[in-house]
């Protein structure tokens, strides 16, 4: 691992309550290779900077088109704004000529100084909360060895500060067991049980995941599974029965977070020329999601709602 990797960002968040305990800095790497149907952040899955384009923010002004060198921005037919991601190099000009805020980028290239510099900001308030850092994503995974710096460094330079992963669990072992002396906490999806109904909701199975959280779990990690609850897809009992058992044969796991479908992400998909695949799907239903609860915890675990 060289020193000074440099990694794809998109969004750093301070005093966050919900990515593992006390206030934390959450730091959100860019690029997965799941395609989650659900998926509310469509912005974080591919892994290069990425433009778009605001339709209730714009006022028609045309300054995007006059300073696009790339000629990456044309009219749309609707009247709108089109941005041909092959032009596009998200050079930014775009948004820095934008008066109304219409365009934005999603995906920084940052360096490991400048996301501690940004995180140290936080951490007075992390060290007397009991919190720290959190990696997210996309897939914090998908950037292996600037996961590792960042966690190296922020332990050394914040000594005692908790440091936490959120995962799909979707990468080689090789990468886990080379975070695995620098993370506290893993939080880690259990998207659905079965590798076929994985498929076909992310785009890829689950052997790979579900063997992982066993190596984790064999190795002494402490786990927080958490698992997205689609109505109709992965809240029957057939489906929680089988999460139960796996989390089960787990052992070292005693909570799990369900974390209820909804639809805030929607919008974000058509902003990014994205087909949404749950469109008009209502959110979970509170009765859906309690018997769900219930369920679970009758199995033994302790559930919570969100993460």
């Amino acid at each position: 691992m060289t020193r000074g990797a440099t990694g794809l960002v998109f969004d750093i968040r301070g005093f966050s309550l919900h990515d593992g305990p006390g206030l934390r800095t959450t730091v959100f790497l860019k690029g997965c290779p799941l395609r989650c149907r659900w998926c509310c952040n469509p912005e974080s899955q591919r892994a290069h900077p990425e433009a778009v384009w605001i339709a209730e923010r714009c006022i028609g002004c045309n300054r995007c088109l006059e300073v696009c060198a790339a000629r990456a921005i044309a009219p749309a037919a609707d009247g709108g704004r089109r941005i041909d991601p092959g032009r596009c190099d998200a050079c930014g000009r775009c948004v820095e000529a934008c008066p109304g805020e219409a365009l934005q980028i999603f995906g920084r290239r940052m360096t490991v100084e400048a996301v501690l510099a940004q995180v140290a900001r936080d951490a007075l308030y992390a060290e007397h909360s009991g919190g720290g850092l959190t990696l997210s994503g996309g897939e914090p995974l998908a950037q292996p060895e600037f996961a590792l710096e960042l966690l190296r460094r922020y332990r050394r330079e914040e000594k005692g500060a908790h440091t936490a992963v959120e995962t799909s669990g979707e990468a080689d072992w090789e990468v886990l067991e080379a975070l695995l002396p620098e993370v506290d906490l893993f939080l880690y999806d259990l998207k659905h049980p079965d590798p076929a109904a994985h498929r076909r909701l992310t785009g890829r199975g689950n052997e790979r995941i579900l063997e992982n959280a066993r190596r984790l779990a064999d190795a002494g990690a402490e786990l927080v599974i958490r698992m997205p609850l689609i109505e109709g897809e992965n809240d029957d009992p057939r489906a929680l029965g089988a999460a139960a058992d796996f989390v089960a044969s787990l052992r070292v796991v005693r909570r799990i977070d369900l974390l209820p479908y909804h639809r805030l992400g929607e919008p974000k998909y058509r902003r990014l020329g994205r087909r949404y695949r749950l469109e008009g799907k209502p959110a979970a239903s509170p009765g859906r999601v309690e018997a769900a609860r219930a369920f679970l915890a009758g199995c033994g675990f302790e559930v919570r709602i969100g993460g």
